[in-house]
């Protein structure tokens, strides 16, 4: 049975009463708000007015400690109202012009009425009757609205599970408090309102997407059991956004315990992370942390060494094909992100424990006060038994006592002598209160001259010791970078560490390539995880234990090595990683090249593996159309929203290819598209094409220091793109020259699955492969004269 002019008639007037309801509710906050803010102001500017203040006596010292105390108890109190109103006020600010988006009428077993169920994105009750008008659509019972279609349905309560029948599934679009579009469904979430929201042109932030998630979304966004949870999905499936909506929902159901700041995002680059940022204050919840491993990396290594970032790492693969030793580095890219190379670090520790440690020698002033070979003595003249860590604590400790006894040594020196006489006034002062403070009981007096120039020979001492001291606890005494050195140097040490597992090819060759960079300070990237996990298993593990939720996305980009990583830094958190194997770009192997390994890292009983294999970004032409260049890409759903067939455009000059490029903008954008991109193949020939171009069209430059995604036309490599969407797609240059190899195929992919309307190739030249090999009914070719 249809949607009646009855149905309409009440909906419409249950929306403005529901709306109503919300603005006396914001007045009444407003006005609230302002008062509090009032309160609170004066509080703080009158605090000490209020506070009796006697410290004649016990007494009054206890009475004044009350009374100071209930004072502070007021302010906080009063400040609490306030955040708590103020993000009440937000939240129905949010709401008052669409309540909400969806309705489910629902009659639990064993009750007699049937209950009308309204989502929006927060919830809202009427003060008189204290009934739920809004439901959060985080709720329990909200989730029936994702996951039935009319009929017998169950949702989980926090005291169990509760059945019962939906007897209605309604959907709404309601813009500035009217309804302009509603109907019901026997689906999931209706076509027609996820059609509307994806016909819709892209937006520089990444959108809310909770009046449309679906069913296979709602298990991403509502699991929080698995300790690990794998999401394997296609290219424009929803990854990200139901990563965001989990968030959301996992704040709302731990509101008591968890807090935005225990969770973390790792993201691909720092122009994703603006590109996410309004999700979460979109929902009324504070942004979680979010970084890059890169920053991480920077962060833990960066004073030390020069890390290369992923970008030069995949600009190199993609730029040097044909220089000397190109394949040497791919396959040491691969092994050192394996767990071979993983074992292989972890079992360097213990040969450590018997043989083979690395020290600086200890130096003052150009002069070395113990040898490094003093220090390996020591060190393995302690008991075998005891552990690494333990030992260099140990040396640390012996190095600081014998620095001691170096002080006692320089008190007579001439360099110390020279320091005394030049201190002034102030600094003789201030050495001689000092020392007054730190030898408390001792009978201290400057009339004897050799007592006065033993106390300041040793304070001049001390002061100039203090680094030195530092460095040592510090553990900088161990040559961290030496001893990662000896796995490349000593091809003994590297055929005991590696056992069965098989040594890569041109090995001689990674192992001048990893030397040569680390002579010059330099960490290539597939050696900064390597690297700092050696020291972190040396010196002890550094781990975050606040964090609860770790999210990686693009996690076809991280190495098992890195994954392995991660789980050690954050030992208390549960993790879910985002990822297409489809976009796997980068030269080592994925840790979810194989998704049957990623359960490793907890234990199968604690994982779980979720895909998504319908794309909803791109028209379904543009999903048929890219779907074949992928191994697997039959599995791939469209979803029904059509649009024109991708176009590729062959031209003979660079001249004609940007007389087509500037043509194609300017017809976009009377079109009505905002957000176009020219995606080129490396950041090299984005450099060139905007240059190039910006002469004529007004473009904007994306690189990896690029901070913001703006709506507007951009220029960016293909592998900054992994993430976003565009309304429009432009592949500057999709020739053979450009996307042949096999280890382009995906990067080409991931370049034209941004498009959300409308894909655009040139090539300049013969096609690629990649394009030859789709049917040919799946796009229109034509070839752009030479302009005159």
């Amino acid at each position: 049975m249809g949607i009646t002019e009855q149905d309409w008639h009440e909906e419409k007037s249950r929306v403005l009463d529901v709306t109503n309801q919300i603005q006396e509710r914001i007045e009444q906050l407003t006005n609230e708000v302002g008062k509090i803010k009032s309160d609170v102001i004066d509080i703080r500017k009158n605090f000490w007015d209020e506070v009796t203040i006697n410290i004649g006596t016990t007494e009054d010292i206890i009475e004044t400690h009350f009374s100071i105390r209930q004072q502070a108890e007021i302010l906080s109190e009063r400040e609490r109202r306030y955040r708590h109103s103020a993000a009440t006020l937000k939240q129905l600010t949010r709401l008052v012009d669409a309540p909400y988006f969806g309705r489910i009428d629902f009659q639990e077993h064993g009750e007699q009425e049937t209950e009308q169920i309204y989502i929006g994105i927060t919830s809202f009750r009427n003060q008189d009757e204290n009934t739920f008008l809004v439901y959060d659509w985080r709720a329990p019972i909200a989730s029936l609205y994702y996951d039935h279609i009319p009929g017998p349905a169950t949702f989980q309560a926090p005291f169990g599970e509760v059945t019962g029948d939906m007897s209605l599934k309604r959907q709404y679009v309601i813009r500035n408090k009217d309804i302009q579009l509603m109907f019901d469904s026997g689906v999931t979430i209706g076509d027609e309102l996820l059609m509307q929201a994806l016909s819709r042109h892209s937006d520089a932030q990444m959108k809310s997407i909770v009046a449309t998630i679906q069913r296979e979304q709602n298990r991403i966004i509502r699991n929080d059991q698995s300790r690990m949870l794998i999401v394997q999905g296609a290219a424009g499936s929803g990854k990200t956004s139901a990563a965001l909506q989990r968030v959301a929902y996992l704040l709302y159901k731990y509101r008591k315990t968890l807090q935005a700041d225990q969770m973390v995002l790792f993201s691909p680059n720092p122009m994703f992370n603006s590109y996410v940022s309004t999700v979460l204050p979109e929902l009324g919840e504070e942004n979680m942390q979010q970084t890059t491993f890169q920053e991480y990396l920077e962060h833990r290594l960066g004073a030390e060494f020069q890390v290369e970032d992923p970008f030069a790492q995949i600009e190199y693969i993609l730029t040097a094909v044909d220089t000397p030793d190109y394949q040497a580095r791919i396959n040491g890219i691969q092994f050192k992100a394996s767990t071979d190379f993983l074992n292989m670090v972890s079992t360097y520790k213990e040969v450590l424990e018997q043989s083979g440690m690395v020290f600086y020698p200890v130096k003052f002033e150009n002069e070395i006060i113990i040898t490094a070979e003093q220090i390996k003595t020591h060190f393995y003249d302690f008991d075998p038994s005891i552990q690494l860590i333990n030992r260099i604590e140990l040396i640390c400790e012996w190095l600081l006592n014998t620095l001691t006894d170096f002080v006692e040594s320089q008190l007579d020196t001439e360099w110390v002598e020279t320091e005394i006489e030049l201190l002034d006034a102030d600094e003789y002062d201030r050495a001689y209160k000092k020392l007054l403070r730190t030898q408390k009981g001792k009978d201290i007096t400057f009339d004897d001259f050799e007592q006065e120039k033993q106390l300041l020979s040793r304070m001049v001492i001390q002061k100039r010791l203090k680094p030195l001291r530092k460095w040592i606890k510090q553990f900088e005494f161990v040559d961290v970078k030496a001893l990662y050195t000896q796995l490349f140097s000593d091809q003994q040490l590297f055929t005991r560490l590696i056992g069965d597992a098989a040594l890569p090819d041109d090995w001689s060759i990674i192992c001048q390539q990893t030397i040569a960079r680390l002579d010059e300070a330099s960490l290539a990237y597939e050696d900064a995880t390597p690297f700092l996990y050696l020291k972190e298993i040396m010196f002890g593990m550094r781990t975050n234990t606040a964090v609860r939720h770790v999210f990686i996305d693009e996690a076809q980009d991280y190495s098992p090595f890195q994954f392995a990583f991660l789980k050690r830094l954050f030992p208390r958190a549960k993790m879910t990683a985002l990822g297409d194997l489809n976009q796997a770009i980068y030269a080592h192997m994925s840790s979810l090249d194989r998704l049957d390994t990623m359960p490793y890292l907890y234990g199968p009983e604690h994982s779980e593996t979720i895909r998504l294999t319908r794309s909803y970004r791109s028209t379904r032409e543009i999903v048929e159309f890219t779907r074949g260049m992928i191994p697997g890409g039959s599995e791939i759903e469209p979803f029904n929203r059509h649009g024109d067939k991708p176009q590729v455009t062959a031209v003979e000059t660079r001249e004609a290819l940007h007389s087509g490029i500037v043509a194609e903008i300017e017809q976009l954008s009377k079109d009505g598209y905002k957000s176009i991109a020219i995606i080129c193949k490396t950041a090299s020939e984005s450099a060139d094409a905007y240059a190039a171009l910006q002469k004529q069209i007004q473009l904007h430059l994306v690189t990896k220091f690029t901070p913001t995604f703006d709506k507007q036309t951009l220029v960016i490599p293909a592998y900054l793109a992994k993430g976003v969407e565009f309304d429009a797609v432009i592949i500057y240059d999709g020739s053979t020259n450009q996307y042949h190899q096999a280890h382009e195929r995906k990067l080409f992919y991931t370049a034209c699955t941004r498009a959300m309307h409308r894909l655009q190739i040139y090539t300049l030249g013969e096609m690629s492969p990649f394009i030859r090999t789709q049917p040919s009914d799946t796009f229109t070719y034509n070839k752009l004269a030479n302009p005159s």
